[in-house]
Protein backbone atom coordinates (compact mmCIF):
# COMPACT_ATOMS: atom_id res chain seq x y z
CA UNK A 1 0.00 0.00 0.00
CA UNK A 2 1.76 3.70 -0.79
CA UNK A 3 2.61 5.50 2.23
CA UNK A 4 -0.31 8.10 3.16
CA UNK A 5 0.84 11.52 3.72
CA UNK A 6 -0.42 12.92 6.82
CA UNK A 7 -0.27 16.55 5.25
CA UNK A 8 -2.62 15.55 2.24
CA UNK A 9 -5.29 13.73 4.79
CA UNK A 10 -8.17 14.97 2.50
CA UNK A 11 -6.30 13.12 -1.01
CA UNK A 12 -7.39 9.95 0.82
CA UNK A 13 -10.48 9.47 -1.54
CA UNK A 14 -12.27 6.77 1.17
CA UNK A 15 -11.79 9.72 3.86
CA UNK A 16 -12.92 12.51 2.26
CA UNK A 17 -16.29 10.84 1.38
CA UNK A 18 -16.72 9.42 5.56
CA UNK A 19 -15.72 13.02 6.09
CA UNK A 20 -18.34 14.47 3.65
CA UNK A 21 -20.83 12.22 4.85
CA UNK A 22 -20.18 12.95 8.68
CA UNK A 23 -20.22 16.81 8.04
CA UNK A 24 -23.40 16.40 5.89
CA UNK A 25 -25.35 14.32 8.69
CA UNK A 26 -23.88 17.08 11.29
CA UNK A 27 -25.57 19.71 9.57
CA UNK A 28 -28.74 17.95 9.13
CA UNK A 29 -28.35 16.82 12.67
CA UNK A 30 -27.97 20.76 13.75
CA UNK A 31 -30.96 21.54 11.85
CA UNK A 32 -33.40 18.74 13.77
CA UNK A 33 -32.08 20.84 17.07
CA UNK A 34 -33.36 24.16 16.11
CA UNK A 35 -36.63 23.12 14.83
CA UNK A 36 -36.99 20.52 17.84
CA UNK A 37 -36.93 22.96 20.23
CA UNK A 38 -39.33 25.15 18.22
CA UNK A 39 -41.10 22.37 17.77
CA UNK A 40 -41.20 21.92 21.42
CA UNK A 41 -42.58 25.75 22.15
CA UNK A 42 -45.19 25.17 19.17
CA UNK A 43 -47.25 22.05 21.27
CA UNK A 44 -46.32 23.01 24.68
CA UNK A 45 -45.47 27.31 24.32
CA UNK A 46 -44.38 28.28 28.39
CA UNK A 47 -43.26 24.64 28.83
CA UNK A 48 -41.50 24.39 25.99
CA UNK A 49 -38.45 23.84 28.00
CA UNK A 50 -39.74 20.76 29.91
CA UNK A 51 -40.83 18.81 26.72
CA UNK A 52 -37.75 19.83 24.92
CA UNK A 53 -35.68 18.57 28.15
CA UNK A 54 -37.51 15.69 28.32
CA UNK A 55 -36.96 15.16 24.67
CA UNK A 56 -33.18 15.49 24.88
CA UNK A 57 -32.71 13.67 28.19
CA UNK A 58 -34.22 10.54 25.80
CA UNK A 59 -31.64 11.31 23.87
CA UNK A 60 -28.99 11.21 26.23
CA UNK A 61 -30.54 7.42 27.61
CA UNK A 62 -30.31 6.10 24.05
CA UNK A 63 -26.75 7.20 24.05
CA UNK A 64 -25.21 6.38 27.11
CA UNK A 65 -27.20 2.74 26.81
CA UNK A 66 -26.30 2.27 22.76
CA UNK A 67 -23.16 3.18 22.31
CA UNK A 68 -21.32 0.94 24.36
CA UNK A 69 -23.42 -2.05 23.08
CA UNK A 70 -22.42 -0.47 19.50
CA UNK A 71 -18.51 -0.25 19.89
CA UNK A 72 -18.76 -4.09 21.32
CA UNK A 73 -20.55 -5.30 18.31
CA UNK A 74 -19.11 -3.64 15.44
CA UNK A 75 -16.62 -5.81 14.41
CA UNK A 76 -19.10 -7.94 14.14
CA UNK A 77 -21.74 -6.68 11.51
CA UNK A 78 -20.89 -5.39 8.02
CA UNK A 79 -19.90 -1.58 8.85
CA UNK A 80 -20.70 0.03 5.86
CA UNK A 81 -24.12 -1.51 5.69
CA UNK A 82 -24.86 -1.16 9.16
CA UNK A 83 -24.06 2.51 8.51
CA UNK A 84 -26.13 3.08 5.50
CA UNK A 85 -28.50 1.53 7.29
CA UNK A 86 -28.66 3.68 10.33
CA UNK A 87 -28.59 6.52 8.33
CA UNK A 88 -31.75 5.33 6.07
CA UNK A 89 -33.92 4.70 9.62
CA UNK A 90 -32.67 8.11 10.59
CA UNK A 91 -33.73 9.71 7.59
CA UNK A 92 -37.52 8.06 7.75
CA UNK A 93 -37.71 9.07 11.66
CA UNK A 94 -36.99 12.80 11.44
CA UNK A 95 -39.72 12.85 8.63
CA UNK A 96 -42.13 11.81 10.53
CA UNK A 97 -41.56 14.36 13.06
CA UNK A 98 -43.20 17.57 11.70
CA UNK A 99 -46.68 15.10 11.78
CA UNK A 100 -46.72 14.60 15.52
CA UNK A 101 -49.51 16.33 16.91
CA UNK A 102 -49.04 15.06 21.08
CA UNK A 103 -45.86 15.55 22.84
CA UNK A 104 -45.47 11.75 23.75
CA UNK A 105 -45.02 11.65 20.16
CA UNK A 106 -41.72 13.56 20.13
CA UNK A 107 -40.41 11.34 22.70
CA UNK A 108 -40.87 8.27 20.83
CA UNK A 109 -39.55 9.61 17.67
CA UNK A 110 -36.48 11.05 19.23
CA UNK A 111 -35.65 7.95 21.37
CA UNK A 112 -35.36 5.95 17.50
CA UNK A 113 -33.77 8.84 16.01
CA UNK A 114 -31.44 9.04 18.88
CA UNK A 115 -30.92 5.06 19.24
CA UNK A 116 -30.15 5.74 15.53
CA UNK A 117 -27.24 8.23 15.96
CA UNK A 118 -25.84 6.30 19.12
CA UNK A 119 -24.75 3.37 17.04
CA UNK A 120 -23.87 5.36 13.83
CA UNK A 121 -21.18 7.25 15.74
CA UNK A 122 -18.88 4.88 17.39
CA UNK A 123 -19.20 2.44 14.26
CA UNK A 124 -17.92 5.99 12.20
CA UNK A 125 -15.41 6.44 14.69
CA UNK A 126 -13.89 2.90 14.56
CA UNK A 127 -13.78 2.77 10.66
CA UNK A 128 -11.41 6.17 10.74
CA UNK A 129 -8.50 4.49 11.81
CA UNK A 130 -8.80 1.36 9.49
CA UNK A 131 -8.77 4.14 6.31
CA UNK A 132 -6.64 6.44 7.40
CA UNK A 133 -3.67 4.46 8.70
CA UNK A 134 -0.41 7.20 8.89
CA UNK A 135 -0.12 7.97 12.19
CA UNK A 136 0.03 11.86 12.06
CA UNK A 137 -2.46 11.73 9.49
CA UNK A 138 -5.17 10.22 11.77
CA UNK A 139 -4.37 12.57 14.53
CA UNK A 140 -5.05 15.18 11.94
CA UNK A 141 -8.63 13.09 10.50
CA UNK A 142 -9.70 13.06 14.57
CA UNK A 143 -9.07 17.20 14.75
CA UNK A 144 -11.04 17.20 11.52
CA UNK A 145 -14.27 15.69 13.02
CA UNK A 146 -14.19 17.93 15.68
CA UNK A 147 -13.60 20.90 13.61
CA UNK A 148 -16.91 19.67 11.60
CA UNK A 149 -18.90 19.18 14.68
CA UNK A 150 -17.93 23.09 15.78
CA UNK A 151 -18.79 24.23 12.24
CA UNK A 152 -22.22 22.54 13.01
CA UNK A 153 -22.69 24.46 15.93
CA UNK A 154 -22.12 27.77 14.16
CA UNK A 155 -23.41 27.36 10.43
CA UNK A 156 -26.46 25.04 10.88
CA UNK A 157 -28.21 27.95 13.51
CA UNK A 158 -27.20 30.70 11.00
CA UNK A 159 -29.20 28.47 8.20
CA UNK A 160 -31.79 27.66 10.21
CA UNK A 161 -32.04 31.69 10.90
CA UNK A 162 -32.13 32.28 6.87
CA UNK A 163 -34.58 29.90 6.02
CA UNK A 164 -36.83 30.20 9.04
CA UNK A 165 -37.06 34.20 6.68
CA UNK A 166 -38.75 32.21 4.08
CA UNK A 167 -40.49 28.83 5.56
CA UNK A 168 -41.97 27.68 8.34
CA UNK A 169 -39.62 25.47 11.17
CA UNK A 170 -41.15 22.56 10.18
CA UNK A 171 -39.88 21.96 6.75
CA UNK A 172 -36.26 22.33 8.45
CA UNK A 173 -36.95 18.47 9.13
CA UNK A 174 -37.37 17.93 5.15
CA UNK A 175 -33.40 19.03 5.56
CA UNK A 176 -32.25 16.72 8.12
CA UNK A 177 -33.51 14.00 6.06
CA UNK A 178 -31.58 14.98 2.70
CA UNK A 179 -28.91 15.35 4.91
CA UNK A 180 -28.71 11.66 6.23
CA UNK A 181 -29.55 10.45 2.60
CA UNK A 182 -26.58 12.10 0.88
CA UNK A 183 -24.86 11.02 3.89
CA UNK A 184 -25.73 7.17 3.41
CA UNK A 185 -25.02 7.53 -0.65
CA UNK A 186 -21.38 9.20 0.25
CA UNK A 187 -20.68 6.11 2.66
CA UNK A 188 -22.29 3.62 -0.39
CA UNK A 189 -19.50 5.08 -2.52
CA UNK A 190 -16.79 4.06 0.28
CA UNK A 191 -14.23 1.48 0.49
CA UNK A 192 -14.99 0.48 4.66
CA UNK A 193 -12.29 -2.42 5.69
CA UNK A 194 -13.73 -4.64 7.60
CA UNK A 195 -13.47 -5.09 11.13
CA UNK A 196 -10.46 -6.33 13.11
CA UNK A 197 -11.64 -8.94 15.79
CA UNK A 198 -11.03 -7.12 19.34
CA UNK A 199 -8.95 -8.66 22.26
CA UNK A 200 -11.99 -9.27 24.30
CA UNK A 201 -14.11 -11.77 23.46
CA UNK A 202 -17.25 -10.91 25.28
CA UNK A 203 -19.41 -8.08 24.13
CA UNK A 204 -19.72 -6.63 27.70
CA UNK A 205 -16.07 -6.61 27.97
CA UNK A 206 -15.66 -4.67 24.86
CA UNK A 207 -18.05 -2.33 26.01
CA UNK A 208 -16.49 -1.88 29.59
CA UNK A 209 -13.10 -1.82 28.33
CA UNK A 210 -12.94 1.88 27.42
CA UNK A 211 -14.41 2.96 30.61
CA UNK A 212 -12.28 0.54 32.66
CA UNK A 213 -9.57 2.83 31.11
CA UNK A 214 -11.33 6.57 32.01
CA UNK A 215 -11.09 4.97 35.50
CA UNK A 216 -8.00 4.22 35.93
CA UNK A 217 -6.13 6.89 33.94
CA UNK A 218 -5.87 10.27 36.23
CA UNK A 219 -5.96 12.44 32.74
CA UNK A 220 -9.33 10.49 31.93
CA UNK A 221 -11.05 11.18 35.66
CA UNK A 222 -10.38 14.70 34.81
CA UNK A 223 -11.96 14.62 31.26
CA UNK A 224 -15.02 12.91 33.01
CA UNK A 225 -15.09 16.07 35.49
CA UNK A 226 -14.79 18.17 32.39
CA UNK A 227 -17.74 16.97 30.35
CA UNK A 228 -19.73 17.93 33.76
CA UNK A 229 -18.48 21.43 33.23
CA UNK A 230 -19.58 21.30 29.70
CA UNK A 231 -22.83 19.73 29.63
CA UNK A 232 -24.18 22.17 32.54
CA UNK A 233 -23.46 25.51 30.81
CA UNK A 234 -24.32 23.99 27.23
CA UNK A 235 -27.95 22.91 28.68
CA UNK A 236 -28.37 26.33 29.73
CA UNK A 237 -28.03 27.66 25.95
CA UNK A 238 -29.48 24.28 24.64
CA UNK A 239 -32.65 23.62 26.84
CA UNK A 240 -33.08 27.47 27.73
CA UNK A 241 -32.59 30.01 25.03
CA UNK A 242 -36.01 28.75 23.18
CA UNK A 243 -38.04 29.81 26.31
CA UNK A 244 -35.47 33.02 27.00
CA UNK A 245 -35.93 34.58 23.42
CA UNK A 246 -38.81 33.97 22.94
CA UNK A 247 -40.75 35.06 26.39
CA UNK A 248 -38.06 36.44 28.33
CA UNK A 249 -36.30 38.71 24.87
CA UNK A 250 -40.02 38.61 22.70
CA UNK A 251 -38.16 37.61 20.30
CA UNK A 252 -39.25 35.49 16.88
CA UNK A 253 -38.27 31.85 15.54
CA UNK A 254 -35.13 33.37 13.90
CA UNK A 255 -33.61 35.39 16.36
CA UNK A 256 -33.95 32.12 18.65
CA UNK A 257 -31.45 30.60 15.84
CA UNK A 258 -29.19 33.63 15.39
CA UNK A 259 -29.25 33.36 19.23
CA UNK A 260 -28.00 29.83 19.08
CA UNK A 261 -25.51 30.80 16.36
CA UNK A 262 -23.88 33.01 18.87
CA UNK A 263 -22.56 30.72 20.76
CA UNK A 264 -21.35 29.04 17.53
CA UNK A 265 -19.30 31.58 16.67
CA UNK A 266 -17.30 31.13 19.70
CA UNK A 267 -17.20 27.37 19.56
CA UNK A 268 -16.03 27.53 15.82
CA UNK A 269 -13.41 31.03 16.35
CA UNK A 270 -11.70 29.29 18.89
CA UNK A 271 -11.51 25.86 17.55
CA UNK A 272 -10.31 27.45 14.70
CA UNK A 273 -7.23 29.32 16.45
CA UNK A 274 -6.14 26.31 19.23
CA UNK A 275 -4.21 24.18 16.92
CA UNK A 276 -1.46 26.56 17.25
CA UNK A 277 -2.21 27.27 20.77
CA UNK A 278 -1.81 23.41 21.50
CA UNK A 279 1.40 22.66 19.85
CA UNK A 280 2.70 25.22 22.65
CA UNK A 281 0.69 25.08 25.85
CA UNK A 282 -0.32 21.91 27.65
CA UNK A 283 -3.94 20.35 26.61
CA UNK A 284 -4.54 20.37 30.72
CA UNK A 285 -3.83 24.03 30.92
CA UNK A 286 -6.11 24.87 28.01
CA UNK A 287 -8.67 22.56 29.12
CA UNK A 288 -9.06 23.85 33.00
CA UNK A 289 -8.98 27.75 31.42
CA UNK A 290 -11.85 26.43 29.28
CA UNK A 291 -13.78 24.94 32.61
CA UNK A 292 -13.17 28.60 34.35
CA UNK A 293 -14.82 30.36 31.13
CA UNK A 294 -18.00 28.18 31.65
CA UNK A 295 -18.29 28.61 35.21
CA UNK A 296 -18.01 32.25 35.09
CA UNK A 297 -20.54 32.57 32.04
CA UNK A 298 -23.21 29.69 33.95
CA UNK A 299 -22.77 32.54 36.90
CA UNK A 300 -23.19 35.52 34.58
CA UNK A 301 -26.39 33.74 33.03
CA UNK A 302 -28.04 33.27 36.56
CA UNK A 303 -26.76 37.05 36.97
CA UNK A 304 -28.74 38.65 33.99
CA UNK A 305 -31.96 36.47 35.13
CA UNK A 306 -31.77 37.81 38.42
CA UNK A 307 -30.81 41.17 37.83
CA UNK A 308 -33.47 41.67 35.49
CA UNK A 309 -30.50 42.84 32.90
CA UNK A 310 -30.94 39.72 30.30
CA UNK A 311 -30.87 42.24 27.21
CA UNK A 312 -29.98 41.17 23.63
CA UNK A 313 -26.68 42.27 23.64
CA UNK A 314 -25.69 40.67 27.36
CA UNK A 315 -27.17 37.52 26.61
CA UNK A 316 -25.18 36.85 23.35
CA UNK A 317 -21.89 37.70 25.16
CA UNK A 318 -23.03 34.97 27.99
CA UNK A 319 -23.87 32.64 24.94
CA UNK A 320 -20.30 33.44 22.65
CA UNK A 321 -18.37 32.73 26.03
CA UNK A 322 -20.23 29.48 26.64
CA UNK A 323 -19.27 28.28 23.11
CA UNK A 324 -15.73 29.45 23.65
CA UNK A 325 -15.26 27.82 27.29
CA UNK A 326 -17.04 24.65 25.28
CA UNK A 327 -14.14 24.56 22.51
CA UNK A 328 -11.64 25.14 25.25
CA UNK A 329 -12.58 22.21 26.84
CA UNK A 330 -13.95 20.08 23.77
CA UNK A 331 -11.23 20.59 21.01
CA UNK A 332 -8.35 19.04 22.58
CA UNK A 333 -10.01 15.78 24.29
CA UNK A 334 -9.38 13.84 20.57
CA UNK A 335 -5.84 14.30 21.22
CA UNK A 336 -5.91 13.52 25.29
CA UNK A 337 -7.87 10.12 24.23
CA UNK A 338 -5.51 9.15 21.50
CA UNK A 339 -2.65 9.44 23.42
CA UNK A 340 -4.25 7.76 26.45
CA UNK A 341 -4.57 4.44 24.92
CA UNK A 342 -2.78 2.26 22.15
CA UNK A 343 -4.19 2.05 18.28
CA UNK A 344 -6.24 -0.70 19.06
CA UNK A 345 -8.10 0.48 21.91
CA UNK A 346 -8.60 3.62 20.44
CA UNK A 347 -12.64 2.69 19.51
CA UNK A 348 -12.85 1.50 22.97
CA UNK A 349 -11.82 5.04 24.58
CA UNK A 350 -13.54 6.65 22.43
CA UNK A 351 -16.89 4.97 22.69
CA UNK A 352 -16.38 5.38 26.26
CA UNK A 353 -15.91 9.37 26.02
CA UNK A 354 -19.05 9.35 23.88
CA UNK A 355 -20.68 7.78 26.37
CA UNK A 356 -19.88 9.37 29.56
CA UNK A 357 -20.07 12.84 28.09
CA UNK A 358 -23.76 12.34 27.42
CA UNK A 359 -24.26 10.70 30.70
CA UNK A 360 -23.08 14.46 32.28
CA UNK A 361 -25.76 15.65 29.32
CA UNK A 362 -28.12 12.84 30.96
CA UNK A 363 -27.89 14.76 34.25
CA UNK A 364 -28.22 18.40 33.14
CA UNK A 365 -30.42 17.86 30.84
CA UNK A 366 -33.39 17.40 33.33
CA UNK A 367 -32.39 19.86 35.63
CA UNK A 368 -32.75 22.50 32.71
CA UNK A 369 -35.96 21.64 31.40
CA UNK A 370 -38.01 19.91 34.58
CA UNK A 371 -36.33 22.08 37.28
CA UNK A 372 -36.66 25.13 34.53
CA UNK A 373 -40.18 24.72 34.12
CA UNK A 374 -41.00 23.98 37.64
CA UNK A 375 -39.26 26.24 39.78
CA UNK A 376 -38.33 28.68 36.89
CA UNK A 377 -35.00 29.05 35.22
CA UNK A 378 -33.34 31.30 37.81
CA UNK A 379 -32.85 28.57 40.33
CA UNK A 380 -32.29 25.74 37.46
CA UNK A 381 -29.06 28.03 36.05
CA UNK A 382 -28.29 28.77 39.53
CA UNK A 383 -28.18 24.30 40.16
CA UNK A 384 -26.48 24.14 36.35
CA UNK A 385 -23.64 26.56 37.57
CA UNK A 386 -22.97 24.59 41.01
CA UNK A 387 -22.37 22.00 39.28
CA UNK A 388 -19.93 23.32 36.74
CA UNK A 389 -18.10 24.34 39.40
CA UNK A 390 -17.58 21.35 40.72
CA UNK A 391 -16.77 19.67 37.79
CA UNK A 392 -14.47 22.29 37.18
CA UNK A 393 -12.81 21.64 40.84
CA UNK A 394 -12.63 17.97 40.50
CA UNK A 395 -11.35 18.22 36.89
CA UNK A 396 -8.14 20.36 38.99
CA UNK A 397 -7.79 17.70 41.68
CA UNK A 398 -8.24 14.24 39.54
CA UNK A 399 -5.89 15.69 36.14
CA UNK A 400 -2.75 15.85 38.36
CA UNK A 401 -0.47 19.16 36.39
CA UNK A 402 2.52 16.90 35.54
CA UNK A 403 0.59 14.96 33.36
CA UNK A 404 -0.55 18.07 31.18
CA UNK A 405 2.03 18.46 29.16
CA UNK A 406 2.33 16.81 25.28
CA UNK A 407 5.44 14.98 26.05
CA UNK A 408 4.38 13.04 28.76
CA UNK A 409 0.97 12.38 27.25
CA UNK A 410 3.15 11.10 24.02
CA UNK A 411 5.36 8.66 26.40
CA UNK A 412 1.88 7.31 27.62
CA UNK A 413 0.58 6.51 24.57
CA UNK A 414 3.38 4.80 23.37
CA UNK A 415 4.12 2.65 26.56
CA UNK A 416 0.18 1.89 26.39
CA UNK A 417 0.87 0.66 22.74
CA UNK A 418 3.83 -1.17 23.66
CA UNK A 419 1.57 -2.97 26.56
CA UNK A 420 -0.88 -3.87 24.02
CA UNK A 421 1.59 -5.47 21.69
CA UNK A 422 3.21 -7.08 24.63
CA UNK A 423 -0.77 -8.53 25.68
CA UNK A 424 -1.41 -9.38 21.73
CA UNK A 425 2.18 -11.51 21.82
Amino acid sequence: MRPQSPTRLFAIRDYRRLFGAQAIALFGTGLTTVALGLLAYDLAGPDAGLVLGTALTVKMVMYVIIAPLAAAYVDRLPRRTLLVLLDAVRGSVVLALPLVSEVWHVYVLIGLLQAGSAAFTPTFQAVIPDVVTDESAYTRALSASQVASTMESLLSPVLAAVALTFISFDLLFLGTSAGFLVSALLILATRVPDARPSAHTRAWDKAAAGIRTFFRTPRLRGVMALNLVVASAGAIVVVGTVNHVRDGLGGSQSDVAWMLAASGTGTLVTALALPRVLDRIAARTVMTTGAGVLVAAATAAVALLATGLATWTATAVVWTAIGIGTALVITPTGKVLRASAGRHAIPEVFAAQFSLSHLAWLITYPVAGWLGTGAGPVLAWSVLAVLAAAGAAAALLLWPRHEGTAPTLVTAARTTDRSTLSKAA
